[in-house]
């Protein structure tokens, strides 16, 4: 099997165990990871943090947002260029200033001066559909946070909110994968 076949294989098989989690335990595993994720050192020391809007099956971030909100953190958000096909990122003052866009994933709707570079990022939240322990990251095949991570001039740590399912042996590397620094489980936290 190529690597590209062995990453489509992964990726199957863990977008099918989270989606397969029962709500009830979704819930519980997400507030584990929010209570490990808001004590680790890079979140309590981050100004500004960059999340993802959780979609579908993925770890909600939701919560996360609007706790760090609360706690004075800004919070930005990426949304879909479709016409330079890549990440930008706008600041957001509360989850109302967010619409459906792109696979009707929540992104912000917001005027063009709330939006913000990466280098003015403290801490990345990234998604995922598997995780491995040398912090290798498995997205949806559309590359975009590669492509928008690989634009970072200063070291951000990158964390990875994951459900035990989406932890696995070992996914393939390519040069321009970006690899995040720590993974959190609701069982642990995974240095990489």
């Amino acid at each position: 099997m190529t690597d590209k076949e062995i990453k489509k294989t992964i990726r199957q098989g863990t977008l099918q165990k989270r989606d397969s989690i029962s709500k009830s335990a979704k819930e519980e595993k997400d507030a584990a990871i929010i209570q490990r994720i808001v004590k680790l050192p890079e979140f309590i020391n981050a100004k500004t943090v960059f999340f993802y809007a959780s979609f579908r099956s993925e770890v909600d971030t939701m919560n996360m947002i609007k706790l760090s909100i609360s706690m004075g953190k800004l919070i930005v958000l990426p949304k879909v260029d479709k016409e330079n096909n890549r990440l930008k990122l706008y600041e957001i003052k509360g989850l109302s200033e967010l619409s459906h866009g792109c696979m009707h994933i929540l992104e912000p709707s917001v005027s063009e001066d709330r939006l913000r570079g990466l280098n003015d990022v403290d801490l990345i939240v990234i998604p995922g559909a598997a995780f491995d322990s040398r912090g290798n990251r498995l997205g949806y095949g559309a590359g975009f946070y590669d492509m928008l991570l690989s634009k970072m001039e200063k070291k951000i740590p990158i964390v990875a909110p994951a459900y035990e399912e989406q932890i696995v042996e070992r996914i393939p590397e390519e040069p321009h994968d970006i690899k995040v620094d720590k993974i959190v489980t609701e069982k642990r936290i995974i240095e990489c």
